[in-house]
Parts: C-alpha cells; structure tokens; sequence
C-alpha cells in the first residue's frame, strides 16, 4: 500500500518551482477517469476565465466588469484608462507610506505616527488582517496594525484603550466602497468621538480608501483628511487585497507590498495555462468538485500548520462561501451551491478537533497547507529534533491518520511565509473559486444574501424607532400583545421582544415590570 501511495505521489504532484508552491492530490481518491471527464469541463472554465480577464462583464447580476487579476497586471487591463488608473493607485499607496515613515506625513504637533487603526468590514478587513498577521513582525513594523471590524462597541473600546494615549500619534484608515456601510460608518463615529474626547483633529489623522463621489469621499473632502485612496467597481471586497484596500495598510505597517504583488502576479501566470496537470488552481477547483459532487456535499477542512497562516482559514471563509453559496445559478434555477469552510491552524487542531475528522461524520475533506522553511530559532528540543520537526512530524502523522481512515485531504506546500509566498496563495484561491463557479454555473462575484441581510436590520432597527417613539408617547407600562397591535406588528412580537430586551439591559429609557415569565411582563418608557 505505501509503495502504491508513492507511485500516486509521483504521479499527479504539481510542481510549481517558479512560485515555490506544489501541490499534492495524492490522498484524494479520484481516478483517471474521473480526471478525463474533469479535462473536458476545465476547457470551458479556462474559456471563460480568459474572457473574465479581457474585460467580459462576468457579473451579469450588476453588470459589472471583475478585475482583481488587473490589480497586479495593470497592463492586462481591458483600457489604458483602467491601467492607468490601477499603477496611479499603487503609487500614490507607496508615495503616502514613504512620506508617513519618513516623518513628512505626521500627527497634530509633527509627532511620527507609531500606530495604524483600520476602519473596515468583511472584504476590507479580512485581507488586510491576514497580512498584519502573516507577515508583520512587532520588532520592525513600522506602524503598529489595529484593527475596527464589526459594529460590536464593546470591541471597539477595547482597542481603544489598547492604543490609549498612542491615539495622539495614531492614523486612521477608514475602508468602504459605498461609504455607507453601516458598520465601518459606526466604527468611524465611534473613532471620530474618541478622538474628540482627546482633543485631537479626527481629519488630520485619518485618510478614506473608498469609491469616487461616495459619501465617505465627499466627507473626506470636505473636511480636509489627509489623503483619499480609490476603490473599484469592478474589484469586490473580497478579492481587494491587492488594491489600495490591502496594499496601503500593508505598505504604513512596513510589509513587502511588491512582493505580495509579484506573488500574485507570477501565480496568475502559472495558473492560465491549460494543463490541468500543470495548474494548481485548476487542481483545486476539480478537487472540489470531486470532494463536495459538484454541490457542497462535503465541508472544506483548511488546517495551515504556520502560526502565521491563522487568520488564512478565515480570510478563506468569506473568499469561498460568499462567492460559492448561492441560491440560484446562471440560468436563473435554483440552486443549493457552496462549501463550507473552517479550521484554525496545526499542530493545535490535532488537540481540538482531529478526534472528530478521524473517527466522526465523514462529511469534509481537509486541505493540509504546509511551510518549508520553519523560521524561529533552530533549537534541537530532542536529539536531531527541532520544534519545526515536530510540526511537520504532526502534519504527516495526522494527514496519515486521516488517510487510513477513509478521510481525504489536500496538500499545499509552499517555500516560506513572505510578501511573495502570501501573494501565491491569495491569486491561487482567487483563481480556483472563479474555476470551480464555472465548473458549477453559478455567479462567483455577487451576494446577494448580504443585501438581503442588510435590508433585515435596516427593518430592525427602524422598528426600534417606532417602538421607542411610541412608548414615549403612550407613558404607561404595556404588555407585549398591546404593544404589537399598537405598532401594527403583530407578525412581529419575536423582534419587539428582543429590542425591548436589549434596550432594558442597556439602559436605553426603557424599563421592564417584571411577569411571571420573560414574556409576561409589561415595559415603559423612563423618559
């Protein structure tokens, strides 16, 4: 069985040495003609993703145009105009980092910045997280990274009082395409009030990465911010990494910006190429379809055995499950597609929840992603035995576990966590979501379920309105019942329960009189 596990070995690795990156399939159990058939199916995934890059609009949704592979290329793009557009911006990231680290960009005073607060959510915080993370170093960032990412204040305050009296010396960054996203616009009210409370100038402090005329642009604008920085239409949040979105808090942190574009750019070379064989990301997305039917029956395990690669499975969740789980596919039918996608990182998943992947249900498959070069002290902490020996010991070991089990896994293999290492993997997930939606019909750059999500709360949060408004007015304690009908909600007692809930224990001007159960009790207003 080893020796056939060998031969399999040798046979389909992909080898990719001019971007430090293989692949192994190997304990996938495909056959031949399963990959016979998938060659067929990859040549119109390659048709279509040559005319995505030639500038087709590949978001028939929202007509739009989808050129995140532009972002690296500027001279791929359909127009010199867009070109243009895409090295100005990398330029002007590079010019405001320069002049911020040189001290010619300061804090109130002439004071260098020490610290960096990004402003952002799903597409515009994830990226530029995993970066800090993956490649920043305490010791020589240039900026300290933090980061607002929900509208959670408890959050907020927290890094708040992280940066305490570093607010004086900290730049700002807000991140929305719209500029009116409603949790970025909350973080950056709760940014403008710290700020404020200090006595310090918000606007000589922050700079906006946003769309031409959004509202955010206009506010920047008019208040005199240090600088505005563009976002696209035809670049979404989740593959904006490479835009200003990502590049600039990279470049104030002090990261290697050029290597994660050359990364990704030399990665974009290596998957066009129309040999399965050949092509990593091409790989990827015939695995999936594989692993999961072709319809999301199984769960993608990712289990990064890197400290640095933590935040890459979460980076993965959004990129994979918002571009792949829709309800409807190209042709308008419904649909159930998506795979969903979790981990945290090896050796530490082998002690949470590997018990389960080995000898549980049976409904993922895992893709291992492995570091060559250990990095750290090489300290032997056994004789012949480093702590990076022992890592690539457990990765081993567990993908074996796995493997005499009947559970079936991936192998990524890159040469070492840098710009151009983490630039590899961003391109190479990038391109594999857009092969495997058109291996399954489906509209990769839309999502729709996160609009509908936000119409929800808009709905939630202006019946909130109404029921203070009307509490207010009545100035007596009601029940639940009277208060619905009142409001001409009374589909919507579940709402009206939990905002009176949240409004009481925040002392919102709202007051309970306790029932003889959660439900049966009476509210008024206390103002």
């Amino acid at each position: 069985m080893a020796q056939d596990l060998w031969k399999r070995y040798q046979k389909y690795l992909c080898v990719c040495d001019e971007i430090g990156l293989r692949l192994d399939p190997s304990r996938m159990a495909f056959g031949d003609d399963f990959l016979a058939g998938m060659e067929k199916r990859m040549a119109a995934a390659f048709d279509e993703m040559e005319k995505l890059e030639a500038g087709a609009i590949a978001n028939p949704d929202e007509g739009r145009q989808v050129g995140h592979y532009w972002l690296r290329a500027p001279e791929l793009a359909p127009t010199p105009e867009i070109g243009r557009a895409i090295e100005e911006a990398q330029q002007q990231v590079r010019g405001f980092a320069r002049r911020v680290h040189r001290g010619e960009i300061a804090a109130p005073g002439g004071r260098p910045f020490t610290d960096l607060l990004v402003i952002g959510i799903g597409g515009s915080a994830l990226g530029p997280q995993l970066a800090a993370d993956a490649l920043g170093d305490p010791r020589r960032d240039r900026l300290r990274p933090h980061f607002f990412d929900n509208t959670d204040p408890d959050g907020m305050d927290r890094v708040l009082a992280g940066l305490g009296e570093r607010l004086a010396t900290t730049l700002v960054l807000v991140i929305s395409k719209s500029g009116g996203t409603a949790e970025t616009r909350n973080g950056m009210l709760v940014a403008q009030a710290a700020f404020a409370g200090g006595a310090l100038a918000f606007p000589r402090q922050a700079a906006a990465i946003t769309g031409a005329g959004s509202q955010l642009d206009r506010t920047a604008e008019a208040e005199g911010w240090l600088a505005r920085f563009p976002m696209w239409d035809f670049v979404g949040g989740r593959t904006s990494e490479l835009s200003a979105v990502g590049l600039l808090p990279a470049a104030l942190q002090g990261l290697d910006i050029d290597g994660l574009l050359a990364g990704a750019r030399a990665c974009d070379e290596v998957t066009r190429r129309r040999e399965l064989a050949k092509n990593p990301a091409a790989w990827l997305a015939v695995l999936w379809y594989y692993a999961t039917g072709g319809r999301g029956e199984r769960d993608m395990v990712v289990l990064p055995y890197k400290d640095r690669l933590l935040l890459f499975s979460r980076y993965l969740q959004q990129l994979i499950m918002e571009s792949l789980g829709k309800g409807r596919d190209l042709a308008g039918n419904e649909v159930a597609q998506g795979i969903a996608v979790y981990g945290n990182k090896g050796a530490t998943d082998q002690h949470a929840y590997v018990q389960q992947l080995r000898e549980g249900v049976p409904n993922f498959f895992a893709t291992f992603i492995e570091v060559l070069e250990d990095g750290g002290p090489p300290l032997e902490v056994e004789k012949e035995a480093t702590c990076g020996d022992f890592l690539r010991g457990f990765r081993l070991g567990t993908r074996e576990a796995l493997w005499a089990a009947g559970r079936e896994s991936i192998t990524i293999t890159i040469d070492r966590i840098d710009g151009p290492g983490l630039g590899v993997l961003i391109a190479l997930y990038e391109r594999a979501v857009g092969f495997y939606a058109s291996l399954v019909g489906i509209n990769a750059y839309h999502q729709p379920g996160v609009e509908a999500g936000k119409k929800a709360a808009a709905e939630v949060l202006a019946l909130q309105r109404r029921l203070l408004d009307h509490l207010r007015s009545e100035g007596r304690a009601q029940n639940l019942d009277a208060i619905a009908a009142a409001l001409g909600e009374s589909e919507r007692k579940e709402w009206i329960f939990q905002l009176l809930e949240g409004l009481v224990a925040n002392g919102r001007g709202v007051a309970r009189v306790r029932g003889d159960s959660p439900f049966g009790g009476t509210w008024r207003s206390t103002r």
